[in-house]
């Protein structure tokens, strides 16, 4: 393949039941993928993924590590390929750090699943929720944070006019209110159990920092576009610096396209 070929992973929000059970029937690697994943994990992430509840595979502690298993099962049953670069969103920048070798497969699992963990507790300790507003420009959206009262932040740049915000639950659905009267085209209530990339989440954030440290990072064997930057990573006192800001630092998402199409990646798998 003569294309340059750029890997992306999803993030929370992707799960749903059923997922990866093709690739564990079909694929041998992805199989091994799940085994060896439901050994490190201690969790029983075949039966969340392949049937739920859902109720349960939406818990932010499950469904992380199940996002992470199903994007390793399906970097397992491709074939061979060496891409430019990788990105994630969110959750996903860990699934882009495996692929170029940054953490090992046991590492990757207990890393998130201490995030997921660390995620949902606080979700339940300290409630917050997350919204998206639908065509209005990021700015705009920037400003109507702003001028609302309590703690609410852009939290993803998804897309140049899908934007969204993150904070206390009155503040969230306030600034909601006030892009409907801006001429927002939609504002859609998430249905998260925190306030993910927000101030909210900074002891979640402080604890997963120090975890973290207990980990060897290698040096990415190519490229990965950091959420917190929308830039790429090189070393791996890069990466450690970029992960331990990112449950309290938007996600550039728009920035991350632009960054790997700068650097001529053309086609995304």
């Amino acid at each position: 393949m003569s294309e340059p070929v750029g890997f992306l992973f999803p993030g929370q929000g992707s799960q749903f039941i059923g997922m990866g059970v093709d690739l564990y029937e079909k694929f041998a690697p992805a199989r091994d993928v799940y085994e060896h994943a439901e050994q490190v994990l201690e969790l029983p992430i075949k039966a969340l993924s392949f049937e739920g509840p859902e109720e349960e595979l939406r818990q932010t502690r499950y469904t992380q590590p199940a996002i992470l298993t199903h994007s390793l099962a399906a970097l397992a049953a491709l074939p061979k390929m060496n891409p430019m670069l990788a990105a994630g969103h969110s959750l996903g920048e860990y699934s882009a750090l495996y692929a170029a070798g940054a953490f090992d497969f046991d590492s990757v699992m207990k890393l998130v699943k201490r995030r997921g963990a660390l995620m949902y507790a606080e979700g339940e300790k300290n409630p917050g929720t997350m919204a998206a507003i639908i065509g209005m420009e990021a700015a705009a959206v920037e400003q109507l944070c702003k001028e609302v009262g309590g703690v609410v932040v852009p939290a993803n740049y998804n897309e140049p006019k899908q934007t969204v915000i993150s904070g206390e639950i009155p503040a969230v659905k306030a600034a909601a209110e006030l892009a409907k009267t801006r001429g927002a085209l939609k504002v859609l209530l998430l249905p998260v159990s925190g306030a993910f990339h927000s101030p909210l989440l900074k002891e979640s954030a402080a604890e997963f920092a120090g975890y973290l440290g207990e980990f060897e990072i290698r040096t990415p064997s190519f490229p990965v576009i950091a959420n917190v930057t929308g830039q790429p990573v090189t070393t791996a006192d890069q990466v450690r610096d970029c992960l331990a800001k990112q449950l309290i630092s938007p996600v550039r998402w728009v920035a991350t396209i632009g960054s790997a199409k700068s650097l001529g990646c053309k086609r995304f798998f």
